[in-house]
């Protein structure tokens, strides 16, 4: 059971407020404006601080200047950075279901695989020669992992991730439900009347600290790694080509994709539906907000966006109508021009 007390402690917070409530039992946190007695929020903006004066909450945690205005009732955790801090408390109210202790008899794992301590690996995963699993690792159920498998301590796969042959997976990562990590990349020659395979040779390195979501593919290169370095967060529905080299701190959301042999460097983001071009750099600290279709790499950092923003269909109509009238408007103005320079020739000359 956590309190003020035992959260501040965790977070290196400055208790503040009603003393009275910094011992009382704290149950699942909720958000600043529905917050009741028990409970534990948060203030990380200051375009909610009207919430936070009539907050319920048991405790709460802000920033320094906030507190003035905070409710005189409640225990106040002061923090540099709210959110972060509420990122690492959550983690304290998680219900998250222990996993398997130890092989589950139906799983099948092959006799020269390599397991550390405290390996959880549940029903119908199988685990095949040559796999070194390192301790604390948890392989959920119906897991597939392929030849010579390498995984770091205390990375986590949820049920149903398969993972191919030859991959490593660094510490403390997480893969969800779905993620195939490994398979070929699409690598194709033309060869009339169709296509020439082209077998995939590299492998996937991925980092430490790096989740993955739900029904995410994360290709094999093609002759070198695909790579995911450390502190790489990707959503659910994401798409990785194949020798595309993620940098530190990467975020994509869902439903992007990253096309074969581009890098994206360190920290960059990378906003919902937004396609990347294959065989760019992407130079490190650049963003794309969501639906950008990125055809070419931009030349210095900064905030990039090309989805078209809604409006109401009427508008819409109308602007798509405008839209295709300009091969018009621009021959137009190209024999207007035309006109006006030979009217300034012709007056020069007089």
């Amino acid at each position: 059971m956590q309190t003020a007390r035992t959260l501040a402690e965790l977070l290196n917070a400055r208790l503040a407020g009603d003393e009275s409530q910094w011992d009382q039992p704290l149950q699942q946190p909720a958000p600043l404006d529905k917050a009741v007695a028990g409970q534990l929020t948060f203030l990380s903006s200051v375009k909610y601080k009207r919430q936070l004066t009539d907050c319920s909450a048991t405790a709460i945690l802000l920033k320094e200047d906030a507190v003035s205005d905070a409710p005189a009732t409640a225990a106040l955790l002061v923090v540099p950075d709210p959110y972060r801090a509420y990122a690492r408390a959550s983690r304290e109210f998680s219900h998250e279901p222990a996993p398997y202790a130890g092989v589950h008899p139906s799983a099948v794992v092959a006799d020269d695989v390599t397991l550390g301590e405290g390996v959880s690996i549940g029903a119908r995963a199988v685990v095949e020669a040559g796999c070194r699993i390192s301790a604390g690792v948890v392989i959920g159920a119906g897991c597939y992992l392929g030849e010579g498998v390498v995984i770091g301590e205390r990375t986590r796969l949820m049920a149903n991730v398969t993972v191919h042959y030859g991959v490593t997976l660094g510490t403390d990562c997480r893969i969800h439900s779905g993620a195939v990590l490994g398979g070929d990349g699409f690598g194709f020659a033309p060869a009339a009347p169709g296509w020439e395979r082209i077998a995939q040779l590299g492998s996937v390195v991925i980092g430490n600290r790096v989740d993955i979501g739900s029904n995410c593919t994360v290709d094999r290169g093609a002759i070198d790694d695909t790579r995911i370095d450390d502190d790489v967060i990707i959503d659910n529905l994401v798409q990785i080509g194949h020798n595309v080299h993620l940098g530190q701190g990467v975020a994509m959301v869902s439903q992007s994709g990253v096309a074969g042999s581009t890098e994206v460097g360190a920290g960059c983001t990378i906003g919902g539906q937004t396609g990347v071009n294959g065989h760019i750099k992407v130079l490190p600290g650049t963003h794309f907000t969501g639906q950008t279709m990125v055809t070419k790499a931009p030349t210095e950092p900064g905030v990039y966006s090309s989805g078209w923003p809604l409006q109401p269909n009427l508008e819409w109509r109308r602007t798509v109508s405008r839209l295709q009238k300009l091969d018009k408007f621009d021959e137009r103005l190209k024999q207007l021009e035309k006109k006006l320079a030979s009217a300034n020739r012709e007056e020069d000359s007089e």
